[in-house]
């Protein structure tokens, strides 16, 4: 099966090479949807300055040597000189008929990339809060559909686990126990543990073994290698690890304890890091401190901003545990591609940290690093989304309500359902609705947090979504009929029936667009535009109930393609297909 813009593209450029010259088969034909035909090409308007002529007089050189007798039913060239194409309807029902026979429906495998790709990063001994929800769901939604384009994604999970506050936290652990209910706190509720710890720290007297001095000293002794704090500090890791992994199963995410790459990973190598920027001449002391000045980073009064590689007093940041990454991922992990699913306010930040690493010899040119910046979710007061009393909403506490008030919706729509199947029901709408109003929106902007408009059943939605597939199973179910038996052949003689195929031959680029652009928003929009197409094909084309045998069968494949387009897509979003609505 073929997109049908790809065919045409490829035509079209087929016949510019022919009509003017080899050097112009690589010109963009400019194929786009046209409310005049099904598609038109406009490359005679960009062509038109550079060979001299009229536009139309170029349409028709491109015209005189196109062949697209086997795919178009009509090509003419209209106002200064778009070509208008017309798909045939044999061509249009033989290309729906592959996607039938196609596992993939349709999309390809690429040639096989590396690529590390860091999200969600929470901290240890901290809630996950709702600020957490964008680079989870959008970095998860990128690995699936990376992965089902053929990629080896190594999920990097590049969560908070080193630094000053564990000389608190592993105090606090060794005061209130290691086996105590305090400390089970911390797969449950890590922000009470955490608030605990501080408070402690924070009204400590000034004595030699009062809690804030007794902090310093293991924070010297964790960094300093002693197994005992290591091991306490294990304990902490392995505890929070319960708490992540509850939220990712709740949320529906791919990341395990395999992908976990915290900062500690990298302790070993981070003076190694700074020796070498010294050697190489990139980094230099500035007030005791080892900073990287780069070209073009300039701050206030216009003076270099440097990135702070070691901070005067010995010890690392960021940048330096950054650089250790890009250096492992490239040299270890052998990436191709690099992508880092993090806030838009670390955009500046890590332009330092690749230029340096470039300077450095260590990301090479090949390699594309990306960040995909992500954008904040914001309260009806058009602000970030927090709590009457200012704190940032709890994931958990933000996905049980979801949880809860699909529960409702369900209740009231489907009293005939038991209570069990009401029950996974509303889980797969909650958490799929809240997913879903994540990736329909740009990963770059803010969007406003709605519980009522994302669980309602329609507009551009999850649960509307959700609902246009349990439809197709549901048309199944009443024919008594198996979603995987439609074989028969397609026919498009019906505008719904022509609409609703070509849609389904748009899926395979969309999910390579995604991929490339990385903006699972994309997938979401055409999804939305199939469930509604799906929507006005009823209007017109009944299918149990078909004029025919023969229509019947046509319209029973082409609903089945539709379901497994919707069924794969949401899965690509990370968003399940409940069984009914």
């Amino acid at each position: 099966m073929a997109d049908p813009q790809e065919v045409l593209s490829r035509r079209v450029q087929s016949a510019l090479g022919a009509a003017f010259g080899p050097e112009f088969a690589d010109t963009d034909p400019v194929i786009r949807p046209s409310q005049f035909a099904d598609y038109q090409a406009n490359a005679a308007l960009a062509l038109a300055k550079r060979l001299g002529r009229k536009p139309r007089e170029v349409s028709a050189a491109i015209m005189e040597h196109l062949d697209v007798a086997d795919v178009c039913r009509a090509v003419e060239v209209s106002g200064p000189g778009f070509i208008n194409l017309t798909l045939r309807e044999d061509w249009i029902a033989d290309q729906t008929r592959l996607l039938l026979e196609d596992p993939r429906v349709g999309v390809p495998v690429q040639e096989r990339l590396d690529i590390p790709l860091d999200y969600s990063a929470p901290n240890v001994a901290k809630e996950m809060h709702v600020g957490h929800l964008r680079t989870t769901v959008v970095g998860d939604s990128l690995a699936r559909t990376l992965e089902f384009l053929g990629h080896n994604v190594i999920r990097q999970n590049h969560i908070g686990d080193w630094g000053t506050p564990f000389g608190m936290l592993i105090e606090h652990l060794l005061e209130v126990g290691e086996e105590s209910a305090e400390a089970d706190l911390l797969t449950s509720d890590p922000n009470a543990f955490y608030q605990s710890a501080r408070t402690k720290f924070d009204s400590s007297g000034p004595g030699a073994d009062d809690f804030a001095a007794r902090a310093r000293r293991r924070v010297v002794a964790l960094q300093g290698g002693d197994e005992e704090t290591l091991r306490l500090w294990r304990e902490l890791v392995g505890l929070s690890r319960v708490y992540f992994n509850k939220v990712y199963a709740k949320l529906g995410v791919t990341l395990t304890d395999d992908d976990l790459a915290g900062e500690s990973t990298y302790n070993a190598v981070l003076a190694d890091v700074c020796d070498e920027l010294e050697a190489k001449g990139i980094a230099e002391v500035s007030e005791g401190a080892l900073c990287v000045f780069l070209e073009g980073f300039i701050g206030r009064e216009d003076k270099p901003v440097p990135l702070i590689i070691r901070k005067s007093d010995g010890g690392y940041g960021y940048a330096t545990t950054d650089l250790a990454t890009v250096r492992h991922r490239v040299e270890d992990l052998k990436a191709d591609r690099i992508l880092y699913v993090v806030g838009a306010p670390q955009a500046m930040h890590f332009k330092m940290v690749w230029a340096t690493a470039r300077k450095a010899g260590w990301l090479p040119d090949g390699v594309e690093v990306t960040h995909v910046q992500i954008g904040n979710v914001l309260g009806g007061d058009g602000k970030i989304l927090r709590t009457r009393s200012g704190a940032p909403v709890r994931l958990m506490a933000l996905l049980d309500e979801a949880v809860e008030r699909a529960a409702a919706v369900v209740a009231e729509n489907r009293p005939d359902l038991g209570a069990e199947e009401q029950a996974e029901i509303a889980r797969q709408v909650g958490i799929g609705a809240v997913k879903y109003a994540d990736l329909s929106v740009s990963h770059d902007t803010e969007y406003t947090f709605d519980f009522d408009r994302m669980l309602a059943l329609t507009g551009n939605t999850g649960p509307y979504l959700q609902y246009a597939q349990a439809r197709i199973r549901s048309i199944f179910r009443k024919g008594g009929l198996d979603l995987s038996s439609p074989r028969g052949g397609i026919t498009v003689s019906e505008g719904a029936e022509r609409d609703l195929a070509l849609k389904l031959l748009e899926f395979g680029a969309v999910v390579e667009q995604v991929g490339a652009l990385l903006q699972p928003h994309r997938l979401s929009a055409y999804l939305f535009e199939l469930a509604q197409t799906l929507t006005a094909f009823y209007e017109h084309c009944p299918v149990l109930t078909a004029p025919t045998e023969a229509e019947r069968e046509s319209r029973l494949a082409l609903v089945s393609v539709a379901f497994r387009v919707l069924v794969q897509g949401l899965d690509l979003l990370g968003v399940e297909a409940p069984e009914h609505m």
